[in-house]
């Protein structure tokens, strides 16, 4: 039997982290959430792999075209003086170079169809069996010579512990703008990892985010955790040219590291939350992060 809190709100917490200790809690709700004769883009044999391994890898979801159109607006915001200087943007420590845009759907018109082109929204609203919206969306630059990675975490972790998510039933997708090598510091997860919930130690600190997005401090597994799960489920390493693209479910144990080589590597990040699993008060932090990390517009994208 899984213990659970209830929070200000009276809503049941299935997932607590940010304790005193660690502690593992077996996943609670569905992976996928449609039905698996559900009409759209994911074939029912996908479905069931994504289930399994809680991601899915595409090789071509964009065509050659289209991602110059959008690496095209990549480059437009990242090299504009006012976007430098708006709070949606997080440098690079080292470089001090922009290394992510957050909002990119409110900010560009451009990234705003991507988010409702049906090869994209379609998908995730068959795996989460409704209308969705935009938790978060964001463009990643990792160019080469030294940009930094990010550690190992759960997504669900994060946007339950400081965003409010009840339940895990959000999937994010991640779009290679440029190639990904298996030496550019490319994605990995642990397949089936997310089948199982790790509450991480700690207390958040206000606003964590200002860290966090730069250098993931609270919310961040142990060596001692992520060596068990590694050795249990393995680790994936997503590679595949710009086009190319991963769905994750939003538990999956997943991180990426530096990127020292000349190749640079861009992506477009895009996570549908489902309209019935709306944010509530975070169930792990003193304050919700801003809107343009955690959202608080719940409209379905149509």
């Amino acid at each position: 039997m899984t213990a659970t809190t209830e929070t200000t709100t009276g809503i049941p917490d299935l997932y607590p982290s940010r304790g005193a200790t660690e502690a593992l809690t077996p996943r609670q709700d569905p992976v996928v959430w449609g039905a698996p004769d559900a009409p759209g883009p994911v074939d029912p044999a996908d479905l069931l792999s994504f289930e399994r391994d809680g991601f899915l890898a595409i090789d071509e979801l964009i065509t050659e075209d289209e991602v110059a159109v959008y690496r095209n607006e990549l480059n437009r915001l990242v090299h504009d003086p006012d976007m430098r200087a708006d709070e949606r943007s997080i440098v690079e420590p080292k470089s001090k170079e922009i290394r992510t845009v957050f909002e990119v759907h409110k900010i560009s018109e451009v990234f705003a169809r991507l988010v409702r082109d049906e090869r994209v929204v379609g998908r995730a609203r068959q795996i989460l069996g409704s209308d969705v919206y935009v938790h978060q969306s964001r463009i990643n630059v990792k160019p080469g010579f030294g940009a930094s990675g990010f550690y190992w975490h759960s997504d669900f972790e994060t946007w339950h512990a400081e965003d409010g998510l009840p339940r895990m039933r959000t999937v994010s997708v991640s779009i290679a703008l440029t190639e990904n090598y298996d030496t550019n510091g490319g994605l990995m997860i642990m397949p089936g990892s997310h089948k199982t919930f790790l509450g991480c130690a700690g207390e958040t600190p206000k606003d964590n985010y200002k860290k966090s997005l730069q250098m993931q401090d609270a919310g961040t597994p142990s060596d001692e955790a992520l060596t068990r799960m590694a050795t249990q489920h393995g680790i994936k390493l997503f590679t595949g040219k710009a086009g190319s693209a991963t769905w994750f479910d939003c538990n999956a144990m997943h991180g990426s590291g530096d990127n020292i080589t000349p190749f640079p590597r861009s992506n477009v990040f895009i996570v549908f939350n489902s309209v019935e699993n709306t944010a509530v008060e975070p169930f792990a932090a003193p304050v919700r992060r801003p809107e343009f990390i955690g959202a608080r517009d719940f409209t379905p994208v149509q």
